[in-house]
């Protein structure tokens, strides 16, 4: 990658990198001994497109290196995360799928834990999921599952097969989607006149507060402000008409589009636009300082897993998250630095991390013997971790914190 300017995917201005990574491998690519030689890897970096507000990253995988038959992040392994999609249905059909016939269609449905909800409630729903195995979950869970990748051909395709859409939702996807214009001209060509699409995705007010640099990885092509995504579906017709956050994933928002004019608009919309330019994130200044403490937080998490390891401490991490991918090929952190990862995901467990190649085992190698030190890759679900393991900190285990600045507790 080059210093020249690329174009922003969102409008097509040209834009430069405030921030980049270096070589980064797919973040959820987990390799076996023998495929080191040959993993792929791609440079990270990151800007933001001065006239609409999207934050992305410049250069990505092909999107079949990251989404395929052996994909493996499954929703249905938090179960925080499926009481909160439970939560999220009933709050998209309280309020707009009054109709007895209401069809209802998630993008990026993965395991099927979201629209599992819809479905179990009796209505028209279809699921949409480019991963043949994790939509293979969704199906055997009672979710009618379509393997393909969300675009205009798919949206026309279900429109002529299930008819206009009431309802379209997605958590956690559309950022991972390089063209978004075409999410939005799909979303413009299956949304009933009167229908909503309701997405959630990680806030990049919330990012930027934090310094949680993990939160850009090659999945995260975009980290969404209301800024940008009023900007980006405009043009297609679409309004935003709802801000509401959301705690999930370390800070997150949802968003809520209809058709121009067809729903009333919130006022909590020109509360966060009005909040984001308090913030500044339309400024070059905030992302010239988030770079600064990122690089602190990089330089500060290093020092002091060394200094450990160096005073004889053992030292693991505690989930093998996508997040992880960058922290640990951001600060070049090894095996040597780190003994392993626990992870309850068994598609990754007897793998290595993508990049840094350090070892992911069971939950049950984490308790045999407790370690000293374990650092909280799983951040974001902090609350559901810490719960689950009392019994770490009783040994007199402490853990390794990193936002939004390093700290042991």
């Amino acid at each position: 990658m080059t210093n020249e300017a690329a174009a922003c995917r969102a409008c097509g201005s040209p834009m430069t990198p405030f921030m980049r990574f270096g070589r980064m491998p797919v973040a959820n690519a987990f390799v076996t001994e023998d495929q080191f030689a040959r993993e792929y890897f791609y440079e990270l970096a990151a800007a933001l497109c001065a006239p609409c507000g999207m934050f992305q990253i410049v250069d990505h995988p092909d999107p079949a290196q990251m989404f395929h038959d052996s994909y493996a992040f499954f929703t249905r392994t938090s179960k925080g995360m499926v009481a909160h999609f439970r939560t999220y249905a009933e709050w998209v059909a309280e309020r707009f799928l009054k109709k007895p016939d209401a069809f209802v269609v998630e993008v990026g449905c993965n395991d099927g834990a979201l629209i599992e909800n819809f479905a179990t409630g009796g209505l028209r729903h279809l699921g949409i999921e480019p991963s043949a195995n994790v939509a293979a979950v969704a199906n055997r869970h009672g979710v009618r599952t379509r393997v393909a990748f969300f675009d205009p051909e798919t949206a026309r395709a279900v429109r002529a097969s299930d008819g206009p859409a009431d309802a379209i939702v997605a958590a956690n996807v559309i950022c991972h989607i390089p063209n978004i214009r075409g999410v939005a001209e799909g979303v413009a060509t299956l949304l009933a006149p009167h229908g909503v699409f309701a997405f959630e995705e990680p806030y990049l007010g919330a990012m930027i507060a934090k310094a949680s640099y993990d939160q850009i990885y090659d999945e995260h092509v975009f980290i969404f402000s209301a800024r940008a995504v009023a900007a980006v579906f405009a043009p297609f017709g679409l309004e935003l008409i709802d801000t509401v956050p959301q705690a999930t994933h370390g800070g997150s928002m949802r968003y809520v589009l209809g058709r121009k004019g067809a729903h009333s608009v919130s006022p909590s919309v020109a509360r966060t636009l009005a909040e984001e330019g308090r913030q500044g994130l339309h400024l070059a200044a905030t992302y010239d300082e988030f770079r600064r403490r990122c690089e602190r937080n990089r330089d500060e998490l290093v020092g002091l897993i060394r200094d450990l390891r160096r005073q004889g401490q053992r030292v693991v991490g505690y989930a093998a998250t996508s997040k992880s991918t960058t922290v640990l090929n951001y600060c070049g952190l090894g095996p040597h630095d780190i003994e392993f990862i626990s992870d309850t995901t068994p598609l990754k467990q007897g793998k290595f991390t993508p990049g840094s190649h350090i070892p992911v085992r069971s939950p049950e190698a984490f308790a045999d013997p407790y370690p000293g030190f374990a650092v909280l890759f799983g951040w974001n679900h902090e609350t559901e971790i810490l719960g689950k393991e009392k019994a770490f900190a009783a040994a007199g285990g402490r853990w390794i914190k990193f936002v939004p600045e390093v700290r042991l507790s």
